[in-house]
């Protein structure tokens, strides 16, 4: 541990990234530049000391905000904050500061990966009191994760940037959006006239135990211009939020968990005691929002625990989809499996209703096959599976307990402390109680329930699902519901460590209602998200699109439903929203006709070639980040040596013909030729080099195509297809 160096200054980085912290002894510490390595020495702006925010808010019970708002900057504690010291071990950083009044240290953690631009970061907070006059315990109801003005260093003011952002809901994920700064909500004000900052914000949050219920944990920052891009990202399976705003001169991006006001959450420390808040990562680029986001994948792929099975990348089909639709019995799953193997998937997930002898939502929870569904017993089904070489997986809700379970009476079930509680009175939401997984009853369910079926059917994946809400937490164990919520969180990741550790075959896709838990902690551990439950796959389009911007294309699991009797062009849409992700398919391929099914299997194919270079291509979007209703979407990935596999849907209602610019490729000729179907088909295409655009029409909406972009050798000629 080194003390505080003499000067007001500290640089630190990796040998691509490079941090630039204010460290003066009369002010808390202050990030005041994110950039480039050796961009400070090379005198690169940042912020001067009128501009700075301080790095971390900390607010607590009779520690307030001064002045008073609803805003989560200008707690009297964060600016009481003065540098105790630091300490660089490598790869990880350290700022410790100290509050003289109540004794409350906080150290800021900062990791950072060689060859990234991007950094993990969290806040520690430490109750040190020293003195009497110093509280026996403080009440913690807000501590920042990370906060920061550094990105206004390189612009004049907010009026030169726009927010990216993406709301979230049940079938309708990733909706983005980009706006303004302004238009988001932030009101300009004389502030010199009225000698107070403004008290507006832009607050995007989640609240329960839907990580991404209403909202995409992941957003931008852009520049007018298209210089300077940075994007982060709240990493926590629970409460979030991020918040941007401005100061008397300057502005703030603050990141955070569960706080008091919006989540009633709150913590007493005792003398001695800490708390650790949700992590976070922040990424910087030189350029726009396809640069950016290409940090945050890199930073994703460095902060992922992968294990020797996540290298397999098998195609899934799954029987739910506009399928059987929660309805599995024997005499429906056998012709499937068959059909399923006959295209080349390598697992063959029985969705829910496996355990039911009939009605089933509210009586969950035992998960024991039903003799009605399967008369020769589950196992007949599952050999099945096997015998076709494919891995058999089961549909799984292991965190709650039907209000009609056997496992929910007091006297035959689970004990009240297993459930998640208010005021004594266990909670009940959409016909479920709710696992507390802090206590070790439900704790011991939930183990024992995975090791049984891994252990009686050999089953090599688990859909696990998450359909029901928690609301603001428990407040069981003496705590505010929001800190029984948080612990109860990290409770579950825990034990997902713990069970990935006893099964290490064992894939794990993670599934709210599609997409409402697709934050980093479930993804740095788990091998597959499941993008949307949307069973139309025209409005699929953009969901599959946008799903890289939040999470690693290799973890995207896009259903596609290709329905026999289709027209052809209807079955090629569906499977190209799998194909830029991991194809997750469903339909009733056994109802097909040997055309179409050799379709699907030629999707197949092309699913495996993607997979070979998934784990490090990089997406893009040369039409910018779909927005819902978009006509023309599109999605790119652009693997190291280069080249490019390029996915485009025309809806119905879009013209015929879109530009798609694809400036990487500007001044250079290049080879673009159908990856996915084998023939254009009413498709055509003509590449401007000078421009940097490529024209493409297509005759028939909705149609759909993967396309894939070479460079053209010195000699070659222009390339144009056509039908």
């Amino acid at each position: 541990m080194s003390e505080a160096p003499p000067d007001d200054i500290l640089v630190w980085g990796t040998d691509a990234l490079e941090l630039v912290f204010a460290t003066a002894s009369d002010a808390p510490v202050s990030l005041i530049a994110i950039g480039s390595a050796g961009d400070h020495a090379a005198g690169a702006p940042s912020l001067p000391p009128s501009r700075r925010q301080p790095l971390v808010e900390v607010s607590g019970f009779g520690y307030g905000r001064f002045p008073g708002s609803f805003r989560s900057v200008d707690t009297v504690i964060g600016a009481r904050l003065r540098l105790l010291s630091t300490a660089d071990d490598g790869g990880r950083l350290r700022i410790r500061q100290r509050d003289d009044t109540t004794g409350v240290e906080v150290t800021s953690v900062f990791e950072a990966a060689e060859g990234i631009t991007a950094f993990q970061t969290w806040s520690v907070v430490n109750h040190a009191p020293s003195d009497d006059d110093h509280p026996d315990t403080i009440t913690l109801d807000l501590v920042s994760t990370f906060a920061s003005g550094a990105f206004l260093a390189a612009v004049e003011d907010i009026d030169d940037l726009l927010l990216a952002t993406a709301a979230n809901d049940w079938v309708s994920e990733s909706r983005w959006s980009t706006r303004s700064l302004r238009d988001r909500g932030l009101a300009r004000i004389d502030r010199a006239l009225q000698h107070h900052p403004p008290r507006s914000r832009v607050q995007v949050a989640n609240r329960g135990s839907w990580s991404t219920g209403e909202q995409v944990p992941t957003a931008a920052l852009l520049t007018r211009s298209g210089d300077v891009a940075l994007a982060w990202q709240v990493e926590h399976n629970g409460p979030w939020s991020f918040e941007l705003g401005e100061r008397e001169d300057g502005a703030y991006l603050l990141l955070a968990g569960p706080t008091d006001q919006d989540n009633q959450w709150s913590v007493a420390l005792a003398a001695g005691e800490s708390f650790e808040t949700v992590p976070a990562s922040v990424a910087y680029a030189p350029g726009g929002i396809d640069d950016v986001l290409g940090q945050m994948t890199a930073q994703r792929r460095a902060l992922r625990h992968v294990r020797e099975v996540d290298r397999t990348l098998p195609v899934i089909f799954n029987d739910y989809m506009n399928t059987l639709m929660g309805d599995p019995t024997t005499q429906k799953l056998l012709p499937l499996i068959d059909a399923a193997a006959e295209v080349g998937a390598d697992v063959f997930c029985i969705d829910a209703g496996w355990y039911a002898e009939g009605s089933w939502w509210d009586s969950v929870g035992e998960w024991q096959p039903s003799a009605r569904r399967f008369p020769g017993g589950l196992g007949e089904v599952i050999d099945r599976i096997r015998s076709h070489g494919m891995t058999a997986g089961l549909w799984l809700e292991p965190e709650v307990i039907g209000v009609r379970s056997a496992l929910a009476s007091s006297e035959k079930g689970l004990p009240d402390s297993a459930f998640f509680s208010r005021g004594g009175v266990r909670l009940a939401e959409h016909g479920r109680h709710l696992l507390d997984l802090r206590d070790p009853a439900a704790r011991a369910h939930v183990d024992g329930v995975i090791d049984r079926l891994v252990a009686d059917y050999g089953i090599g994946f688990i859909k696990m699902d998450y359909n029901t809400m928690t609301g603001p937490g428990t407040d069981s164990g003496d705590v505010a519901p929001g800190a029984g919520l948080l612990e109860h969180d990290r409770a579950l990741l825990t034990l997902l460590d713990d069970v990935q550790t006893r099964h290490p075959r064992l894939l794990i896709e993670s599934c709210a209602s599609g997409a409402m838990r697709m934050d980093q902690q479930m993804l740095s551990r788990l091998h597959l998200q499941s993008t949307s439950d949307q069973q139309d796959p025209v409005m699929y389009a953009s969901i599959a699109a946008a799903a890289p911007a939040a999470m690693l294309p290799e973890q995207a699991g896009n259903w596609a439903y290709p329905v026999a009797g289709s027209t052809r062009e209807e079955v090629i849409f569906s499977l190209v929203n799998g194909l830029l992700g991991r194809l997750y398919l469903s339909g009733y391929l056994n109802r097909m006709t040997p055309p179409e099914r050799a379709l699907v299997r030629a999707a197949v194919d092309a699913q495996r070639t993607v997979l070979t270079v998934i784990e490090r291509a990089l997406p893009f979007w040369p039409l910018g980040l779909p927005g819902w209703e978009d006509p023309w979407v599109a999605l790119g990935l652009r693997d190291p040596d280069g080249d490019a596999l390029l996915s485009l849907w025309r809806r119905p209602g879009a013209a015929d013909t879109v530009v798609v610019p694809l400036p990487r490729w500007r001044g250079e000729e290049i080879l673009v030729d159908v990856f996915f179907p084998d023939a254009p088909d009413g498709w055509s295409w003509r590449w401007d080099a000078a421009t940097g655009e490529l024209r493409v029409s297509a005759v028939v909406a909705p149609t759909a195509r993967v396309l894939r972009v070479k460079r053209a050798p010195d000699t070659a000629p222009l390339k144009e297809e056509s039908a």
